[in-house]
């Protein structure tokens, strides 16, 4: 039994299709599936039941790959720990961060960042709150900056920062007169949301709940248009096509030419932003880091909160 074969079956019960297994570890299906047959053997139970497109765990093959998950956890606070030894500030710490704060947060923390642990490289991975939950249980990256409601088990979070929701429209809209706009308006309006899946999406459907209307249906007069990302979002209302609700830090001067962003009335919606990472996670210097250089960046605008509001 080696660590390589553990990561393999953690693999395909997590992607549940060895090709797509064999692509995550980069190694041949072949590979990978003669590795994962030969631990079988060893042990003498079958792990998965294979069908035709299709791989279930089996029901000792789900206790086996649970444990495995924790060796290969393990195995990598064994190496931070080492890495810890050296240097906590050197060495590579990877980050993930969620689509629709990476492009805003992320040129304003790596310069501060640098200047804070000049021997950290950063490895970094965009992608929605649900993989980068499983990504940081595997021990895949290090930290992650969320937008709550988030819990898992194993996982310690701080907050970081508030950040307020705000209105875009096209230019020349009629709410251009307006000082601010209740959610309730929105109902009157065709509203362009992330696709489902984003957490942001999730936000925005909870703050304005005339959005999950039934009649917010493509035959009706007000609709809910769907877009892959928070810059295509906003090409399409300038195109006049809808209004949008987008977080504070995302909008730019840029934007402000062709579209009219307004504020939302109180009470405002918002987000809270913040760092997770396994509570076994050794490198506690360099979470602070982290924490520090987006503290003391010029990320604006945000409502930034004080380091005692932690959660494990």
């Amino acid at each position: 039994m080696t660590l390589t074969e553990l990561r393999y079956i953690v693999a395909v019960a997590r992607e549940r299709h060895f090709g797509r297994a064999a692509n995550s570890c980069f190694v041949s299906q072949p590979t990978l599936s003669v590795a994962v047959k030969k631990l079988e053997e060893e042990l003498g139970v079958a792990l998965f039941e294979r069908a035709a497109g299709d791989v279930t765990v089996t029901p000792t093959g789900s206790l086996i790959i649970e444990q495995a998950q924790r060796v290969l956890e393990e195995v990598s606070v064994v190496k931070q720990l080492a890495e810890q030894g050296k240097d906590p500030l050197a060495g590579t710490l990877r980050l993930g961060v969620i689509y629709t704060i990476g492009p805003y947060l992320l040129p304003h923390l790596i310069p501060r960042l640098r200047e804070l642990a000049p021997q950290m490289q950063l490895l970094l991975e965009e992608n929605y709150t649900a993989r980068l939950s499983e990504m940081l249980k595997q021990g895949e990256i290090d930290l992650a900056i969320l937008a709550e409601p988030f819990h898992e088990g194993g996982i310690s979070t701080q907050a970081l920062y508030d950040e307020d929701f705000v209105v875009a429209t096209p230019k020349g809209h009629p709410w251009e007169q307006l000082e601010s706009i209740a959610s309730g308006q929105l109902s009157e309006e065709n509203v362009l949301l992330l696709s489902p899946g984003n957490c942001f999406r999730d936000q925005v459907l909870q703050t304005c709940s005339d959005l999950n209307r039934e009649s917010m249906s493509v035959g009706s007069l007000q609709r809910t248009l769907q877009g892959s990302s928070l810059t295509t979002i906003r090409h399409m209302v300038a195109g006049g096509i809808g209004v949008t609700v987008l977080p504070a830090t995302s909008v730019s001067a840029a934007d402000e030419r062709l579209l009219s962003v307004l504020p939302f009335a109180q009470p405002v919606p918002s987000r809270r932003v913040i760092l997770a990472w396994r509570r076994n996670f050794p490198r506690h210097a360099a979470i602070e880091a982290v924490r520090q250089a987006i503290l003391q960046s010029n990320l604006e605008p945000i409502h930034r909160l004080p380091a005692a509001l932690v959660s494990q």
